[in-house]
């Protein structure tokens, strides 16, 4: 009996630590992508802001993969003739998509709003973690039902003023407990029992 209790316990626990692996997730690992774009590069560097590329991202469920005129806005002019880019310009002659490798994606039982969480103070990096030091972006977080939750059961450790949403320097100690729970009043975050009812992601 003892034996049955020790080994069905080692085995539930085996069981977890797969099933949050980086295997099972897909956490840390970066994907191939049609061209060799570094956000190190446009955001940390050039300073370019999230919403300049991801334009819906304040308006619609979706932050949008730019199209390819957002590229040439600048590369029509800057690095017009490098061959790393000929992907983008042919993509741009042939009006024809570049068919991006998505790096965070949700299974398809789960209803995601980028807009709400923007709305409610939810910044940037928050979930997609410091995009500003990838060079190939990763999945920093596990995507996981369980890590989700524990935003939805205490929000307030999460928001942050809405004009840093796309900050890539700011830090959750930046703000103290009392001023976060203003904010989450300012944003009329709803109650816990409502943020992690199923069906708020599960429709």
């Amino acid at each position: 009996m003892v034996a049955v209790v020790v080994l069905g316990g080692a085995a539930f626990y085996a069981y977890t630590q797969i099933a949050r692996s980086s295997y099972l997730t897909g956490r840390y690992l970066e994907k191939q992508q049609p061209v060799q774009f570094s956000h190190k590069h446009h955001v940390g560097d050039d300073g370019i802001d999230c919403r300049y590329c991801h334009a819906t991202v304040e308006t619609t469920a979706s932050a949008s993969l730019p199209p390819t005129q957002t590229c040439m806005n600048c590369h029509s002019q800057l690095w017009s003739d490098s061959p790393y880019l000929e992907p983008v310009r042919a993509s741009f002659r042939d009006n024809k998509p570049i068919e991006w490798e998505r790096v965070h994606d949700l299974p398809e039982f789960v209803y995601f709003n980028h807009s709400i969480h923007v709305s409610k103070g939810v910044g940037c990096s928050t979930c997609h973690g410091q995009i500003d030091n990838m060079p190939a972006v990763y999945q920093e977080n596990t995507l996981q039902m369980e890590w989700c939750i524990a935003c939805h059961r205490e929000p307030e450790k999460f928001i942050r003023p809405k004009s840093e949403i796309t900050s890539m320097t700011w830090q959750d100690n930046d703000l103290d407990m009392p001023d976060r729970l203003k904010l989450k009043a300012e944003y009329k975050i709803r109650s816990k029992e409502m943020m992690t009812s199923c069906s708020t992601c599960h429709r």
